[in-house]
């Protein structure tokens, strides 16, 4: 489909607004060609978004969960409607494939289903605790809240929490990547189609300056943040400091362990496509695979499924040019250091689109646990294999990394895979699943340096993050009661 590409801007107050200060460049992996412009926002445009936040908050709390939830089933619609211009939309900005875009309005889909199931997930308690005395729990809403996304999914992340915490009270501040701000854009509009008020939702956009403005601002009461670790510690740390609440999700290094019994035509499609799905820019993507044992059978076709995966048709490209050379070097510095290319991506080009960021699938062997491509998230379609002895040297592995996000075992032996699933240091665990990626109500987060706060941003655990607990105890004299009535 043909798309245009209009300038990027703040919204705030159920308005775009133009911004008279710089501009930064939108340009498209898929050919390195500029489609659009966003602004650097200065703290005096946060402060605007505050303001309309603050203002739009008593009404929109004081609207009951039911009737705020039907804002995220009108948006359900309108994101079916508009499926695949919203898929175009995100494989221009970002560099996916067409239909990895689809699965992320899908998913965008799937968590306003969610949304909408609040008031049916989402009890208040009340109890008589002794004679005429009565307790009882309601979920309050905090208030302003902001949510900081990364580029890889410009759609899916700020679904993870725009639906949860608007329709729970909450009035928020989106701050996009600078470098993928046009479906936000998109989003905001189709939030004012679906009858979301003005203020409700805001977006201000900008760089590391804005990141910091939020952490800072004392008119926000929560910040959830998607990145990399290293700027998720500086999130939490400055956020935690100025006395609000913040959750923030670091990068991974997902290790995938690969027994000899495993079933080697669900273990080779699967971990193939853990590794190269999105141009491995997902914290789930499949990183490193601990081979134990007799497994050359399993890595020779988990290479023949990486060779049919093709950049520019079934494999798209990474969001830059500077992301391109920092993946290259990764597997250059290993391969000198002595692991074996089995699969090489590097220098892809795809006709046609040969200013295009691309990264083919790559396969390296005979890695070390000392090696950088071993530690260190790579963020690209690159899987390291590491050999091992025996099942406990992989989990060793497993557990000697600092990040703890996703982890997974390939076997047919249940007993192995409990042995595996009680042992590892990760937040989610799979079983012959190359992505294990929770679905709605189960909730999305890591252990480790994979994540900092408490609860997960998804799922019923976010209704923790994004609400407080009132508790009230009320106690009445009957005889006044009835000296009243009588």
């Amino acid at each position: 489909m043909s798309l245009s590409f209009s300038t990027a801007q703040n919204y705030i107050g159920g308005h775009f607004r133009p911004h008279a200060g710089k501009n930064i460049e939108v340009v498209s992996p898929l050919t390195g060609a500029v489609i659009s412009s966003a602004p650097l926002s200065a703290k005096e445009d946060l402060d605007a978004a505050v303001v309309a936040a603050q203002a739009a908050f008593p009404a929109w709390s004081a609207r009951t969960l039911k009737e705020r939830v039907q804002v995220f089933f009108r948006l359900h619609g309108l994101l079916e409607k508009h499926k695949a211009e919203l898929s175009a939309l995100v494989t221009a900005e970002n560099g996916k494939t067409l239909p990895e875009a689809e699965a992320e309005v899908l998913k965008g889909m799937e968590l306003c289903e969610f949304a909408c199931s609040l008031p049916q997930i989402l009890s208040d308690e009340i109890q008589e605790v002794s004679k005429g005395v009565e307790c009882r729990t309601a979920h309050v809403p905090l208030g302003v809240v902001a949510s900081i996304v990364p580029f890889n999914f410009p759609l899916m992340v700020p679904l993870w929490t725009i639906p949860n915490a608007i329709a729970l009270g909450n009035c928020m501040i989106l701050k996009p990547s600078e470098q993928v701000p046009l479906s936000a854009h998109r989003l905001a509009e189709l939030l004012a189609e679906a009858g979301l008020p003005d203020g409700v939702f805001n977006i201000v956009n900008g760089d590391r300056d804005i990141v910091e403005a939020i952490c800072d601002h004392p008119g926000i009461e929560a910040v959830s943040f998607v990145g990399s670790t290293k700027v998720a510690k500086i999130v939490y740390r400055r956020s935690t400091d100025r006395l609000k609440r913040c959750l923030a999700l670091g990068g991974a290094k997902n290790h995938l362990i690969v027994l000899p019994d495993a079933n080697p035509d669900i273990s080779a499609a699967n971990i193939a496509a853990s590794m190269a799905g999105c141009a491995g820019q997902r914290c789930m993507a499949a990183s490193a695979m601990l081979a134990v044992g007799k497994t050359d059978h399993i890595i020779a076709q988990i290479c023949d499924e990486a060779r049919k995966i093709v950049p520019g048709k079934n494999l798209g490209a990474v969001i830059s040019k500077e992301a391109k050379a920092r993946i290259e070097r990764y597997i250059a510095e290993a391969e000198a250091a002595g692991a074996r290319v089995l699969v090489d991506g590097r220098n892809a080009v795809v006709p046609g689109s040969e200013n295009g960021y691309y990264v083919g699938p790559t396969v390296i062997d005979n890695v070390t646990p000392d090696m950088a491509i071993a530690r260190e998230e790579v963020f690209g379609p690159v899987l390291a294999i590491l050999r091992t002895d025996n099942i406990d040297q992989a989990i060793a592995i497993e557990n000697n990394s600092s990040y703890g996000n996703a982890s997974s075992v390939f076997t047919q032996s249940g007993g192995l895979a409990n042995y595996v699933i009680e042992r590892v240091s990760a937040g989610m665990v799979g079983v012959n699943v190359g992505v294990p990626v929770p679905r709605e109500p189960f909730s999305f987060g890591g252990w480790n340096e994979s994540r900092f706060g408490v609860g997960d941003i998804t799922g019923k655990s976010s209704i923790h993050f994004w609400t407080k607990l009132k508790k009230t105890t009320t106690k009445w004299d009957p005889e006044a009661w009835k000296d009243w009535a009588s």
